[in-house]
């Protein structure tokens, strides 16, 4: 298969990135690498060498394969913790996160990006790094959203001295069109192109992380230096003739994507063209109900899809009967889905999708590094039996989907998108409008999106005042007035074209 190298991703520097790995003569997955670890400088309230993620790749000549390197549980004490609450001030309202010492789970992404590019790259990791290495010494100016994001998160990225000198060096945050240098950054990826993930695992970074954190940190240095990345079969999906490739457990956005769209398909829903609105959101409402009722804890390694349990053509009935009497708790989302996501196709039919995250941060810095430590454990939605209690050493679950759609042979959508509770629904909307309304890439990303949580029916501008009179009468409405960055980020590739999320700057490219 030959054709165009194509970029979507959530900065423009950081399709720049992957442009000069591809034109250097890199495949696909150098390019992600790449990319990836310049995010970490263009979208650096998004995402950071300190926090996790996922990486689908599909090798042109090989078999899929999905890199798990999201976070940890650590093994540390958790009677004596460093974890505050603080509001964080979204203009409309006002929402809690927890940040400190104790919010810290074990980072996975430079071992799970090093490990991707040893599998299946082509170029020297140094040539692969040096993209993000210059970027991080000459600076990126700063985007209108991730001035926006800073901003809001400023109680946190400017918690200690060393977020004040990175991101208000002259005593005011850093905004749009400013300068972001990261020298400290660009010191660490060089020494990490010799030294490797030892470095961050077992070496100098590693002391240094767990100096930082002593006295109320739960990182152990055992924690580290058995940190492993897992190396998964995609999750599949049979969905209008393409076969999805998913995230498998322990995450939980694969299995309800996997859900959501059994359910469209079994009531044959993709078979009309549009989608009914209410359809879709009755679905959505009734995956939300399966997750609550049968997924009482993180899902193991092992589990199999909800789809194939016996219990899900109970639900089932319940969505072809279009009637659900059950009455969900009214609740406002809580978390601001601080993540970023990549799709990449190269011209050999190289296929990845990767999305990493950080949280909102934890406010801690390694020393010497410019890099801010995640705040998985103190994350709601990471935590729903309350904080601090899991289970230690194991892999936190999450709803980080990065999705790979295949036509017989050949990829042809590569999408997910940012967003927390928020990326199950982008990411279903993306395929149900490429795959069943007949949308190119660039109309199914700009397309209004709705979002269900729990009994609350989140809508974008565009939808037709009839159809929304009809679902009134079933859900509490909100009604945005112009597009969100709530509502994700989705930079998608097709086999034809390109699109980045405008909801979060995303930006495209191909040639």
């Amino acid at each position: 298969m030959a054709g165009k190298n194509r970029i979507a991703a959530g900065d423009k520097t950081t399709v720049e990135s992957a442009r000069i790995v591809l034109e250097a003569g890199g495949n696909a997955f150098d390019a992600a690498v790449a990319a990836c670890f310049t995010a970490m400088i263009a979208e650096p309230a998004l995402t950071s060498a300190g926090g996790g993620g996922f990486l689908n790749a599909y090798p042109a000549d090989g078999k899929p394969i999905l890199f798990d390197f999201f976070v940890n549980t650590p093994s540390g004490d958790v009677n004596k913790v460093d974890f505050s609450k603080i509001m964080v001030d979204f203009g409309t309202t006002k929402q809690a996160f927890h940040i400190g010492k104790g919010s810290v789970a074990v980072p996975g992404i430079v071992a799970g990006l090093l490990l991707a590019h040893d599998y299946l790259g082509d170029m020297p990791i140094k040539l692969v790094m040096e993209p993000a290495i210059e970027f991080a010494k000459k600076g990126i100016r700063l985007t209108k959203t991730q001035s926006y994001v800073l901003r809001i998160l400023k109680p946190i990225i400017i918690r200690n001295s060393i977020g004040q000198r990175m991101f208000a060096p002259e005593g005011e945050l850093l905004s749009e069109s400013d300068l972001l240098c990261m020298p400290d950054f660009a010191d660490f990826l060089d020494v990490l192109t010799y030294e490797g993930k030892d470095l961050f695992y077992r070496g100098e970074v590693a002391k240094n992380l767990l100096s930082e954190i002593d006295g109320g940190g739960l990182i152990q240095y055992d924690d580290l230096l058995h940190y492993q990345v897992v190396l998964r079969d995609p999750l599949k999906t049979s969905f209008h003739g393409y076969t999805i490739l998913g995230n498998p457990p322990p995450s939980l956005g694969g299995l309800l994507i996997d859900a959501t769209l059994t359910l469209l398909e079994k009531s044959g829903e993709t078979q009309v063209t549009p989608i009914s609105l209410l359809r879709l959101v009755e679905a959505f409402e009734t995956t939300n109900i399966l997750r609550q009722e049968r997924v009482k804890e993180p899902p193991s390694a092992r589990s199999s899809k909800l789809t194939q349990q016996e219990f899900f053509k109970d639900y089932l009935d319940v969505y072809l009967s279009s009637y659900s009497p059950r009455n969900v708790i009214k609740s406002e989302p809580h978390s601001l889905g601080s993540t970023t996501h990549i799709s990449i196709l190269d011209r050999a039919g190289n296929a990845v999708s990767v999305t990493t995250t950080n949280g909102e941060g934890s406010g801690i810095f390694i020393p010497g590094t410019g890099i801010m430590l995640n705040n998985m454990l103190g994350e709601e939605d990471l935590n729903p039996e309350g904080f601090h209690q899991y289970n230690k050493g194991k892999r936190l679950s999450s709803m980080i989907s990065p999705t790979i759609v295949m036509d017989k042979r050949n990829p042809v959508l590569i999408t997910g998108s940012a967003g927390s509770s928020r990326i199950l629904s982008v990411t279903i909307q993306i395929i149900l409008n490429t795959l069943c309304n007949n949308m190119k890439i660039e109309e199914a990303t700009a397309a209004s999106r709705i979002h269900l949580e729990r009994n609350v029916l989140h809508l974008e501008p565009g939808f037709p005042d009839d159809v929304v009179k009809k679902l009134e009468a079933r859900y509490e409405i909100k009604r945005w007035e112009e597009q969100n960055l709530y509502f994700g980020g989705a930079n998608s590739v097709s086999s034809s074209s390109c699109a980045g999320d405008p909801r979060r700057d995303g930006y495209a490219l191909e040639f």
